[in-house]
């Protein structure tokens, strides 16, 4: 047996680019890592996840893609993720409902 010492490096901390067009979310209690979206004209566009499951996380965001955000709200909000209190689709309207107060 092999009793080499493995010493561990604390991870870097997590830097997101700046992107000015862009608003960004950091979702809790998910799988994703951040959200980022943009509203124009009340619609919500340019959506992407960072995390959690790609090709589901790619399919809500072109599904989305155009829709009027109190429609994103009234859809997605309070869908769960397995045994989970809230999912990646809840945790979006969440982004979208500060992005909202803050408008």
């Amino acid at each position: 047996m092999d009793n080499s010492v493995f010493q561990i490096e604390p991870l870097a901390p997590l830097t997101i680019p700046a992107d000015e067009d862009t608003e960004l979310f950091v979702p809790k209690g998910v799988c994703a890592k951040l959200i980022r979206f943009a509203v124009e004209d009340n619609r919500l566009t340019r959506v992407s996840f960072t995390g959690g499951c790609d090709g589901n996380l790619k399919a809500i965001s072109a599904l989305v893609e155009g829709m009027p955000v109190k429609q994103v709200l009234k859809t997605l909000k309070g869908l769960t993720c397995g045994k989970k209190s809230t999912s990646c689709a809840d945790q979006l309207c969440k982004g979208l409902e500060e992005y909202l107060e803050e408008e």
